[in-house]
């Protein structure tokens, strides 16, 4: 299910606004200082995650999303008593918190992305938290090198199957290894096979593709994300480029000097990069609604340009719908098809 439409009655008893959201996979909205694009895109996110206080206690009259499945939810506020329902095929119900957060997953990067609290409920740098979180996951994967054994799926395959199953394999893994973990192959076993080999030991080398097989299920698109993460970074950054280092940790090295730089000592623009990458790419479910209030903060013209491209690979990668709130034309830069300007109903 998508959200397809945003419409928002009496905001701030000044604004009433329709927000149709562009077919492609990013929409942009832009509007003047003040007009409460952010405030919207903070309701709508409130609603779909549960968190009714702040749609309470935020100053709207009603509020009505539409969704690509014929639904809608309509959330009214009276004087600070919520009225939230949903209807479907022309019946509508309320609707309760754990249903609503059940509709859409909805994920918003703020413009004040560089803290976040602590699992003790401390206010520390956000870049910290993900970069350790990112380099416990890689230790383990590095870790996880014994192949399982697997529950035959009891398919029938030829030896020209099982021939392309292990190269499709093979490309999968070579993929795998470019993030810095891969499987122990068994002693004994040759990989990939020849079909020699595969027609004179078959019940072996099946057994084999599919405990790889399910290796790639677990780890394939962690290593993808790893490996764009990593492409994207390094397109942007100047005179350094990250890299994984044995012991799986992120650190980047000047590239004449070589350099160590620790990721305490980078811009501002530098850690912006990161962290909207990294809730993007491994903090984020295929499917979800992603806002993204303001991604141009602390970013060069140059690299505000490349946003909207890195925006829109991630979101076919992953699967996302985004909707981006900016001030800055650089973002948009030559995507305005995609870009819905705020414009007060009520004027």
């Amino acid at each position: 299910m998508r959200l397809s439409k945003i419409e928002v009655f009496g905001l701030f008893n000044e604004y009433d606004y329709e927000i149709q959201l562009c077919d492609s996979y990013v929409t942009y909205i832009h509007s003047q200082n003040g007009m409460g694009k952010s405030t919207v895109l903070k309701l709508v996110c409130s609603v779909l995650k549960g968190n009714l206080e702040f749609v309470r206690t935020t100053n709207f009259e009603r509020m009505d999303l539409t969704f690509d499945d014929g639904s809608f939810l309509f959330v009214e506020n009276r004087n600070q008593e919520l009225n939230v329902q949903i209807s479907r095929n022309n019946v509508e119900e309320e609707i309760g918190i754990n249903e609503l957060q059940s509709l859409l997953r909805c994920v918003y990067i703020g413009p004040e992305r560089a803290y976040i609290y602590d699992s003790e409920n401390h206010l520390v740098p956000s870049l910290m938290i993900y970069m350790n979180e990112l380099s416990q996951n890689i230790r383990k994967a590095k870790a996880d090198t014994v192949l399982h054994d697997v529950e035959d799926d009891g398919k029938e395959r030829t030896d020209a199957e099982l021939d392309q199953w292990f190269r499709d394999l093979e490309a999968k893994l070579s993929y795998i290894d470019q993030a810095g973990f891969y499987p122990e192959i068994p002693s004994g076993y040759r990989f990939p096979p020849s079909r020699y080999e595969i027609s004179q030991y078959r019940e072996d080398y099946r057994r084999l593709a599919l405990q790889l097989q399910k290796y790639c299920d677990e780890y394939y698109r962690f290593a993808e994300n790893i490996v764009v993460f990593k492409d994207i970074i390094n397109t942007v950054y100047i005179n350094k480029t990250v890299t994984l280092n044995d012991a799986g940790f992120f650190e980047a090295k000047m590239d004449r000097s070589g350099t160590v730089v620790p990721l305490s000592v980078f811009s501002s623009g530098e850690k912006q990069m990161l962290i909207i990458f990294y809730i993007l790419l491994f903090r984020t479910e295929p499917g979800s609604l992603v806002v993204i209030d303001e991604p141009e903060v602390s970013l060069h013209v140059s690299w505000q340009q490349q946003m909207g491209k890195f925006l829109s690979d991630v979101s076919r990668l992953r699967d996302l719908r985004m909707l981006v709130t900016t001030h800055s034309p650089s973002v948009i830069h030559d995507d305005w098809d995609h870009a819905v300007e705020l414009i007060n109903g009520r004027e």
